[in-house]
């Protein structure tokens, strides 16, 4: 079990980020290990053998399965809410030779001669890991990144509006079944990372995540840059869906059959593309759906960042509730 010391300091500085690096890191795990994440095996099965044509083996190299540890360097914390990947690869490609040589040093990844070389020289070594990411990338995350970056975002929301409702308390013990929040320490049940550690202020960086699976990573102790929670984001099994899941006939028949059904998939806040893609509908029909059932109440609508996410009411609520 790992101890964080939480202060007012760090409480007033947790915050919220979406980071598409990490979503790479983690999802190579799956890559590798398809059979251990069930959740996964529709998006491997696609990804697989496009993936196999591609020279990523460093990238492959830094995350090692069974995974007890991920270099630091390979993911630095974002420094934003919403970073894009090139932002986050550019911090990556800045991370000074002495630090590379550090992480390879002590952390348990089995040193093939990949790594080796870059140990000898981080900068090269950096320039080329970027760019197998970014290859990585664009075959296994680009086509689903609006749906996921959608689920991030949603859950993003989500964590807002626990802690306005139940404050920091009721969000630090709603993230994850292995995190936990008491008498000002935080808890995360790790199985091979113990101890205690201060944040000195720097307060929590909260990163909801696709491919995070059992359990959270952290990167509380040590490393440079913002204290740093992993945690997987609920709901992720929808992501591979193919179409939406149709509503009962009771609703259908008092919304009709496409309104019921946008109304049956905002169980949790979705965007207008998300929902097309869902609903096999086209983008401009979904906003007129979605806009009369605002208008009468069932609807809301929520920005986060560049996003406008649309969420059930509490009348929408009781609606299907009662229709159910």
């Amino acid at each position: 079990m790992l101890h964080a010391a939480l202060s007012v300091a760090d409480l007033a500085n947790t915050r919220f980020a979406v980071s598409p690096l990490w979503e790479a890191v983690a999802s190579v795990r799956v890559v590798k290990e398809p059979g251990h994440f069930p959740v996964h095996l529709p998006w491997a099965r696609r990804v697989g053998a496009e993936l196999a044509a591609l020279d990523w083996g460093l990238f492959a190299d830094l995350v090692p399965v069974p995974t007890v540890v991920i270099p630091s360097f390979v993911c630095p914390p974002p420094t934003t809410s919403q970073p894009t990947l090139d932002l986050e690869l550019a911090a990556l490609t800045a991370t000074p030779p002495d630090v590379v040589r550090a992480c390879l040093d002590r952390d348990p990844v089995p040193r093939t001669p990949r790594l080796a070389a870059l140990h000898a020289d981080p900068e090269a070594g950096l320039v080329r890991l970027a760019g197998q990411i970014r290859a990585y990338a664009e075959v296994a995350l680009a086509p689903y990144w609006p749906r996921m970056r959608t689920l991030l975002e949603r859950e993003v929301l989500v964590g807002a509006r626990r802690m306005a409702d139940d404050g920091v308390h009721g969000l630090l013990n709603h993230l994850d079944r292995y995190v936990s929040w008491h008498d000002g320490t935080l808890r995360v049940d790790h199985v091979t990372t113990s101890g205690s550690v201060r944040l000195d202020g720097r307060g929590v960086l909260l990163v909801p995540s696709v491919f995070t699976w059992p359990r959270p990573f952290s990167n509380l102790i040590g490393g440079s840059g913002q204290p740093t929670l992993r945690y997987p984001a609920a709901a992720v099994a929808t992501l591979w869906e193919r179409a939406a899941t149709p509503p009962g006939q009771a609703l259908s028949g008092v919304l009709g059959r496409t309104r019921a059904t946008l109304l049956h998939e905002l169980a949790v806040p979705t965007s207008t593309t998300e929902l097309a893609r869902r609903c096999e509908l086209a983008p401009g029909t979904v906003s007129a759906h979605l806009t009369a059932l605002r208008d009468a109440g069932l609807v809301s609508t929520h920005r986060v960042g560049r996003f406008l996410l649309y969420a059930r009411t509490t009348s929408a609520e009781a609606l299907i509730a009662g229709a159910g």
